[in-house]
């Protein structure tokens, strides 16, 4: 009777506990997404010099080139013409997370439009270009397509490391099965390198246009996680920060080089998976 009374006592207490559900617990996940982003840059002041020329663009203006929802976004072969976001991560405790990404933006100079010039261009008077020869005083000076067009569109790469850190916040909705669907606030902080493809026609030289790291990045981010199902998620991001490019590559020649500082603000909307190991 002891022992029957005891195993109807274990086996009810048993009954009466919670279930764990997968979404509970983070640590020793991975998770991997895959999204598109539009950006915003602040002026920026591009120094452009060579063996017969050094000039300062001030308060250049740019813009990015969005794709607009694309077949191009999940087409393996065109995956990088739109302006897009890979990143995979660990979770390393039930909050924290460490990452490896890419945001794939786009920069592009505003052409033709009226700019304050400092320097000089000085080019042999048989090279092509040498119609722009003249000493810039700081004043007004339009900065046509035949003069310059700048553009980071291959894309202005940004590779980085992010430390990041997320929270359920589903009760705040009365959300109890956080397995079916779960809602999580998440932010970080980012440092990396810039990787971009240029796009430049100077002076007309031929342009250099290939892959080339440049300078540095660094970024904070805060985000809405949606998660459906415990293993697939919607992000929404907004991601700000400082780029310095003080090596860019605009022709073939070596000594021709181009650098600006500046800061973006990204928004973002990714697709992803999150698994345990």
């Amino acid at each position: 009777m002891i022992i029957g009374a005891f195993l109807l006592a274990t086996f009810a207490g048993k009954a009466q506990e919670k279930p764990v559900r997968y979404t509970e617990s983070n640590k020793g996940k991975i998770f991997i997404s895959w999204g598109g982003n539009r950006e915003n840059y602040s002026t920026s002041d591009i120094h452009f010099k060579g063996a017969d020329y050094d000039f300062t663009i001030k308060d250049a203006t740019a813009h990015d080139k969005p794709k607009g929802w694309h077949i191009d976004y999940i087409n393996p072969s065109r995956m990088t013409i739109p302006q897009t976001n890979f990143k995979l991560g660990y979770f390393i405790s039930d909050h924290y997370t460490v990452a490896l990404g890419v945001d794939h933006m786009k920069y592009v100079m505003d052409r033709n439009r009226s700019r304050n010039v400092n320097g000089f261009i000085d080019l042999p008077i048989t090279e092509a270009g040498s119609e722009f020869n003249q000493t810039f005083s700081g004043a007004p000076y339009l900065v046509s397509e035949d003069f310059l067009k700048f553009e980071h569109t291959d894309g202005l790469n940004f590779v980085y490391v992010e430390l990041g850190r997320q929270d359920d916040i589903s009760s705040l909705f009365s959300l109890t099965n956080t397995d079916v669907f779960q809602v999580n606030i998440n932010a970080g902080v980012a440092v990396g390198g810039l990787y971009p493809k240029t796009n430049t026609t100077l002076l007309k030289k031929e342009r250099h246009d290939d892959f080339h790291v440049s300078g540095y990045g660094a970024a904070v981010k805060a985000g809405l996680n949606l998660t459906a199902f415990k293993y697939f998620f919607v992000q929404l991001d907004l991601k700000g920060g400082y780029i310095d490019m003080n090596a860019i590559r605009t022709t073939q020649d070596t000594a021709d080089s181009a650098s600006q500082h500046f800061f973006f603000l990204e928004r973002i909307i990714s697709f992803g998976g999150i698994f345990r190991l």
